[in-house]
């Protein structure tokens, strides 16, 4: 017997900038969401309303993240690395707790 989970949770993804030199601080965290679920295949399935990144890659400066959608089938989403880093530097510092920024 199987059954399907019934949470009315949404899976979305943000972002955070680490510094280089020290993982543990966080210098600046997206403001909201930057990926969530909006096509059909991500919004109804064993587990509806997911998206969940399993990994990246970079192909020149594109950054390719693989994804699972709905626990049904694996997608992936691109985007521009430049455009991803000119974003995440505009983001203020004050969203990260003070003990994780600088």
């Amino acid at each position: 017997m199987t059954s399907k989970p019934s949470s009315k949770a949404s899976y979305r993804l943000g972002l955070a900038l680490l510094d280089l030199e020290n993982p543990r601080k966080v210098l600046h965290r997206s403001e909201g969401w930057i990926f969530g679920p909006r096509e059909m295949y991500e919004r109804s399935g064993d587990v509806n309303d997911v998206v969940f990144p399993c990994g990246w890659v970079l192909v020149d400066d594109e950054i390719r993240i693989y994804y699972g959608s709905a626990d049904v089938s694996v997608s992936m989403a691109s985007a521009k690395l430049r455009d991803i880093l000119e974003y995440i530097h505009k983001c203020p510092e004050t969203q990260c707790p003070k003990e994780y920024c600088r």
